[in-house]
């Protein structure tokens, strides 16, 4: 049996109430960093921005960490120019016997230095993300990989409010938000929201703001940040130019400079600086649905 498949005790409580997903060990907390974990509806954007924005920390001379904790384990291929081995696969390797695992087995150094993880995931339906994510920062740890990082992002799979969605929230100082200026997007961040901030009662983790990806306008956006007392602190244009950095398999700082790209890295860098400066941390009175569609939608 391996350790995917084994329970957990029901230690409800001790993550927000009524809480049954996998407990994380308090010990295993990551210090000394700051620490951001990057949420949205899927397909918004969230590698592309956590990528870049790993990218901008590394040009402002910061030590970066980024983990990818989607199965699809396409966090960090821009960075690396590869799909990196994820640390469960290796992990099945060796039989979940972990002392055998050197840090070069599963960290890879990717563009300015930014040292790239894959946690991977579970097959579908056999396990939780939670214990992977888990398991990552426990082996970060005892191979000292965080004792000289500045920065440590965390890419979260989609919107889906599961262990593998909240593991990271133990870890996070802010969440971030990736959102486009469309209802579908706007509706996804209001329920990431609710999570977050239901984390937070037992977790240090704040709200910092979110990010208007791919988007030309951001009234929408801006309008259910004034209703809800949310903050857009970054707008990535949808720009050609930053879909062909993915299809390169490069961050926007690898790419040759053209004004519409020097524009995105100087907005990415002017995030990272304001990150790193320290956001103040919001406490957003999440909608109800209904109120969503009165406020966003259409007849």
């Amino acid at each position: 049996m391996s350790p995917l498949d084994r329970q957990v005790p029901d230690l409800r409580g001790l993550d927000g109430e009524g809480s049954v997903q996998v407990q994380q060990d308090p010990a295993a907390r990551i210090e000394g960093a700051k620490v951001f974990s990057v949420y949205g509806k899927g397909g918004i954007g969230k590698s592309t921005t956590s990528s870049n924005l790993s990218a901008a920390f590394a040009s402002l001379g910061k030590r970066v960490l980024q983990i990818g904790c989607d199965p699809k384990h396409d966090s960090t291929f821009t960075l690396t120019g590869s799909l990196v081995p994820t640390v469960i696969d290796i992990l099945k390797e060796v039989d979940f016997h972990a002392e055998e695992l050197r840090p070069e087995d599963f960290v890879f150094e990717g563009w300015g230095g930014v040292k790239c993880v894959e946690a991977g995931g579970p097959p579908a339906g056999t396990g939780c993300g939670g214990y992977v994510v888990g398991q990552t920062v426990k082996l970060l740890k005892q191979h000292h990989m965080l004792e000289d990082t500045d920065v440590v992002i965390f890419d979260v799979l989609g919107d889906v409010v599961c262990g593998g969605f909240a593991a990271p929230l133990q870890h996070a100082d802010r969440a971030v938000i990736v959102t486009a200026n469309d209802f579908d997007s706007i509706y996804a961040m209001n329920r990431i929201i609710a999570a977050v901030q239901a984390k937070s009662g037992n977790y240090k983790v704040r709200l910092a703001g979110c990010v208007a990806n791919r988007s030309r306008e951001t009234d929408e956006v801006d309008r259910y940040c004034a209703r809800v007392g949310f903050d857009r602190i970054a707008h990535m244009p949808d720009l050609d130019a930053i879909r062909r950095s993915r299809l390169k398999k490069k961050t926007l700082f690898e790419m040759d400079s053209d004004p519409e790209i020097e524009a995105v890295r100087a907005e990415y860098v002017r995030l990272a600086q304001k990150l790193w400066n320290g956001t103040e941390p919001l406490a957003p009175d999440p909608l109800p649905d209904r109120e969503i569609f009165e406020l966003l939608g259409f007849d």
